[in-house]
């Protein structure tokens, strides 16, 4: 379950505030577009910045709920020895009433419109392109769900894929796998962590293809020790890709000084390095 599932989930029970970020002036602790919602219960889902800031937000948006205001107002909030907060700018925070089960339902509509407006545009996202439904694509796939991100997930076994998936990633079923890599997003972050080395090294040759013919690929990535990628390399240089091509794959991948093989570690260190790509490009 996402977090906008959680949202909808709560408002089945109880009607919430919604507080966002509309504007922000200097140094602030959340971006513009940053969310929560709040109930009178204590119940609260998502962060605008945290400390006193995100304190006095929940009290104001508590207090409305109480009165039964449900009217869209916005409230700036500046960051300094008011607020106990050394920031230097100041916080504009929107705040929209959100209806409960005594109201009517939200149609899907409705329900599409509020997540179009929580969700950060299509090109602020990481794109993503995940070759491999094992135990290290699932614990990447949690991970990547979380974070500013759209997962494109591959695989050729389509009966391995979970039953549901994260609003934000996508699954296809790809045989031969490699002939889906013609398909991916310009901008892609490629990983590559199938089931077999047949596949990863077909995977990888397609990649490199793409790059010569397009080179709109920001990252291929390939998962394994420095012995499989030598034994790699020299098949490839093989097949009449050049050193300059080679050195564009990175494998092992992770940020180093990340130490573990269990899934849930490898995934960590994998995403913590495509977000340092994508924001050295973003730059």
């Amino acid at each position: 379950m996402d977090t906008f599932e959680k949202l909808l989930l709560r408002l089945r029970s109880q009607p919430l505030q919604l507080l966002q970020v509309s504007r922000l002036e200097g140094s602030g602790p959340r971006e513009v577009g940053a969310w929560m919602a709040v109930g009178l219960d204590g119940f609260s889902l998502g962060s605008v910045g945290g400390g006193q800031l995100e304190f006095e937000a929940m009290a104001w948006a508590r207090a409305r709920l109480g009165g039964g205001e449900r009217d869209t107002v916005s409230r700036r909030f500046a960051l300094g020895p008011s607020l106990g907060q050394c920031c230097g700018g100041a916080v504009t925070v929107s705040m929209r009433y959100l209806p409960g089960p005594a109201d009517p339902a939200m149609s899907e509509a409705e329900c599409q419109v509020l997540r179009q407006s929580l969700t950060p545009p299509e090109a602020e996202l990481m794109p993503v392109a995940l070759f491999g439904n094992g135990h290290v694509g699932r614990a990447l796939v949690d991970q990547l769900s979380r974070l500013p991100c759209r997962v494109h997930w591959l695989d050729s076994r389509a009966e391995d894929f979970p039953a549901s998936l994260p609003a934000k990633v996508h699954a296809e079923h790809s045989d031969p796998v490699q002939r889906a890599v013609a398909t991916l997003a310009p901008g892609s972050l490629v990983l590559i962590m199938s089931f077999s080395h047949f596949e990863d090294i077909e995977l990888v040759a397609a990649c490199l293809q793409r790059r010569r013919e397009r080179d709109d690929l920001g990252f291929i990535g390939l998962i394994g020790s420095k012995s499989k990628w030598a034994s790699f390399r020299q098949r490839l240089l093989g097949r009449g890709f050049s050193e300059a091509e080679l050195a564009g794959v990175c494998c092992p991948i992770g940020v180093p000084g990340i130490s573990g093989k269990q899934p849930e570690v490898i995934a960590l260190a994998v995403a913590a390095q495509l977000m340092q790509i994508w924001g050295s490009a973003s730059r």
